[in-house]
């Protein structure tokens, strides 16, 4: 125990000594655990948002979409006027209903209208006539008011709930309550407001087509009696109209170990009645969320090795100023060994200095890594800010971060171990110094 606490006390020394060559020796260690825990927190970030996105889309929910074929869009470009008839049937509705009796809810959303209105401000309709089990199969949430009931089903009730960003554009200064909107020319009273979702704008939205804060929902029985299958959508000089009966199915299976199994019955049957499944879309929020996470495990995996890059480049930069340092100490090394220090004691001091070397440019990098990250996580989402950035950022860009206790206690033990591998090279060099060469060295 007394060599070993003198051996750490004459390292020390020794790095005390050149304070600034010792700070440039554990630079690289700093820059590479540094990198480590910052790229790794971003990364595990950006994952956790992922999944969160994908898990609101609900893991035992599987969505079925009306969405228009190409060859629509080919009409499109040809004719200023066109009407066109896709995606999913009311017929389709009642047959996934007799083959899925199992399923804990199954919500159609029948699309309608083609402005929303209130006073001078209009916007492009995103209305939808829906059920009350959309609330529970949808994971949505409710801010103020209700959502729509049985008894609005029964009554073909004229009124609506609205999304976060149809409240905050139309009702911003309003109690929106009670208060009305028009769908073209209907006249319907709010009901209730919707929690803000944070698919909106991100991978979510893009996953069901749309961002469902400006969501305008009705009872279904209201839409199918006021508006028909035909919408129609003008704008630029051309008009489109669509007739689609069903724009949305939710199938909510009974639990998780059986959404892959509905899943693939479910695309076997819409295969024989949509051939090529052209014209609807089925997500999978589950398949999504485990092909998420295999993302992410090689996203991490990838950030780490280069990450690693610089641990391996740090290490290699100890080994070169050590190998610097025992030529530099040759008539230091000569003395000890005259005085009766053994190869082993030599060895234990250069260990002992590029260990400490290592560990506490470890723990800095730790400290730097975490600093960097929450520094990133606070700057992103305020360059939209900045004037002269502006232009080139996105308004609602963020960067997500997740500090991992796991990736700091890996990079400072390899940190720790790059150190000492690195070390040890030269450390043997020093302990097979000739002791009379050695004391002969100028």
């Amino acid at each position: 125990m007394t060599f070993l606490l003198e051996t750490i006390r004459l390292g020390l020394s020794n790095l005390r000594l050149h304070m600034l060559r010792s700070f440039l020796t554990a630079l690289g260690i700093i820059i590479g655990v540094s990198a480590v825990v910052t790229m790794v927190s971003i990364g595990e970030g950006s994952k956790q948002q992922a999944l969160m996105q994908i898990e609101r889309l609900g893991a035992r929910n599987i969505i079925i979409r009306s969405q228009k074929p190409p060859q629509a869009d080919q009409q499109g470009q040809s004719s200023q006027s066109f009407s066109t008839k896709y995606g999913l049937t009311r017929t389709d509705l009642r047959v996934i209903e007799e083959m899925f009796p199992h399923a804990s809810a199954i919500v159609p959303l029948k699309e309608l209208g083609s402005q929303v209105l209130r006073g001078e401000k209009r916007k492009t309709s995103q209305a939808y006539g829906t059920t009350p089990a959309m609330f529970e199969v949808a994971q949505l949430n409710i801010a103020r008011g209700r959502y729509l009931t049985q008894a609005d089903l029964d009554a073909r009730a004229m009124v609506c709930v609205i999304g976060s960003e149809i409240a905050k554009e139309f009702l911003h200064l309003e109690d929106p309550i009670d208060s009305t909107l028009r769908i073209d020319e209907k006249t319907f009273k709010v009901i209730g407001v919707l929690s803000p979702i944070g698919l909106s704008g991100g991978a979510g939205a893009a996953l069901v087509g749309r961002d469902l804060n400006l969501d305008v929902h009705i009872p279904m029985t209201t839409a199918r009696a006021t508006f028909g299958d035909l919408v129609v959508r003008s704008g630029s000089g051309s008009m489109q109209a669509s007739e689609v009966e069903v724009a949305e199915i939710y199938v909510q299976s009974a639990g998780r170990e059986d959404v892959l199994i509905d899943a693939d019955i479910m695309r076997r049957m819409l295969t024989v009645r949509h051939p090529k499944m052209e014209d609807i879309g089925l997500i999978v929020p589950y398949e999504l969320l485990e092909e998420a996470r295999r993302q992410a495990l090689t996203w991490t995996v990838t950030l780490s090795a280069i990450a690693g890059i610089s641990l391996l480049v740090g290490g290699i930069g100890i080994m070169n100023i050590m190998l610097a340092n025992v030529t530099e100490r040759t008539r230091e090394i000569g003395i000890r060994r005259s005085l009766g220090a053994t190869r082993k004691h030599i060895v234990w001091q250069f260990l002992v200095e590029t260990g400490v070397l290592s560990m506490i440019g470890g723990l800095v990098g730790i400290a730097v890594g975490i600093g960097g990250s929450l520094l990133i996580g606070w700057v992103v989402p305020r360059l939209h800010q900045v004037v002269f950035i502006r232009q080139f950022v996105p308004p609602d860009v963020s960067a997500p971060i997740q500090l991992t206790p796991w990736s700091m206690v890996v990079a400072f033990t390899v940190a720790s171990l790059t150190g000492l591998i690195f070390g040890l090279y030269p450390a043997i060099k020093a302990s097979k110094q000739d002791p009379i060469v050695a004391l002969r060295h100028d």
